[in-house]
C-alpha cells in the first residue's frame, strides 16, 4: 500500500538518510516528500545531493527548498559566500564538493534550481521549509524568501492557546487557511524535543539531525514516524553543526 512519507533537515547526514529508508521500509510505491535543507552540517553533503538525484529515478520525490540549500547555491554559482554560512554547516558542504568534478556539480546545480518553495496537496495540506507571512497564503507571499526563513508560523503555532476555538476572532488566520501544515527548519531539539512536535495544525519535523538528533520520516495519513539513530553517533569524528 503506498505511503506519503515527510522527510525533515537532512544537512548532509547521507548514513542517517539510508537508515531511515531501511527502517520505514521505504519502497519505490511511497511518495517522499524533502523538506529541505540537504547541505551543511555532517560531512556528506554532496555525496547525499547524488543519493537523492539518484534517488529520484526510481522513486516519486519531492524536494522542497531550504534556506541552506540556497545558501549552498549561491556559493555554487557565484562563489560568495556569507561569512555566518561557514559558522553554520557551510565549510563542510565546501569542503565535500572539492573534489566532486564539475559535471557532476552540473547535475547539482539543475537539482538545486528545480527545488520548489512550497507544495499543497488534494487534502489542503500545506508543505513548505519554513512558513509563510500572508495571512491570505503562500500564493500570495511577497517575500519568497520567507518561505525558507520564516520562523513566525512555527513561534505562532506553539504560542496559540490550545484551548482558544478557531471561530475566536483572536486566533491566527495563517493557521486557519490549512488543515495541516508540514515544516522544519526550526529544530525541535530547541524545545528539548527529538520526536515530531505537533501544535495546532502544524506538524514541525525537524528533529535536530544537524545537532544531537535524529532523522525523522512520518506517514501523513497514520502519523506513524520513523527514527535514524542520533546522527552524530553515525559520524562521531565530526561536529556537525554542534
Amino acid at each position: 500500500m503506498s505511503r506519503t512519507l515527510v522527510i525533515g533537515d537532512i544537512h548532509g547526514a547521507l548514513k542517517a538518510l539510508q537508515q531511515l529508508i531501511t527502517k520505514a521500509k521505504i519502497t519505490e510505491d511511497d511518495t517522499l516528500i524533502f523538506l529541505g535543507d540537504y547541505v551543511d552540517g555532517w560531512s556528506q553533503s554532496a555525496a547525499l545531493i547524488s543519493f537523492l538525484i539518484d534517488l529520484k529515478k526510481s522513486h516519486n520525490c519531492l524536494f522542497i527548498r531550504g534556506n541552506h540549500d540556497e545558501l549552498c547555491y549561491t556559493w555554487l554559482t557565484k562563489k560568495t559566500y556569507n561569512p555566518e554560512w561557514i559558522k553554520h554547516g557551510g565549510q563542510a558542504t565546501m569542503d565535500s564538493y572539492s573534489l566532486l568534478p564539475q559535471e557532476e556539480i552540473n547535475t547539482h546545480l539543475q537539482f538545486f534550481e528545480n527545488l520548489i518553495d512550497y507544495h499543497i496537496d488534494n487534502s489542503n495540506r500545506l508543505f513548505l521549509h519554513a512558513g509563510f507571512t500572508n495571512l491570505h497564503g503562500p500564493h500570495r507571499e511577497y517575500f519568497s524568501k520567507l518561505f525558507y526563513w520564516d520562523r513566525t508560523l512555527w513561534e505562532t503555532a506553539l504560542a496559540t492557546d490550545p484551548n482558544l476555538k478557531k471561530t475566536d476572532p483572536y486566533y491566527p488566520k495563517r493557521l486557519l487557511l490549512f488543515d495541516e501544515v508540514y515544516i522544519g527548519h526550526t529544530p525541535v531539539t530547541r524545545i528539548n524535543q527529538t520526536k515530531p512536535v505537533h501544535a495546532t495544525c502544524v506538524w514541525n519535523i525537524d528533529t535536530g539531525a544537524a545537532f544531537k538528533g535524529p532523522l525523522t520520516a512520518i506517514d501523513i495519513n497514520t502519523k506513524e514516524f520513523w527514527q535514524s539513530d542520533p546522527v552524530y553517533t553515525l559520524y562521531p569524528n565530526e561536529n556537525g553543526r554542534n
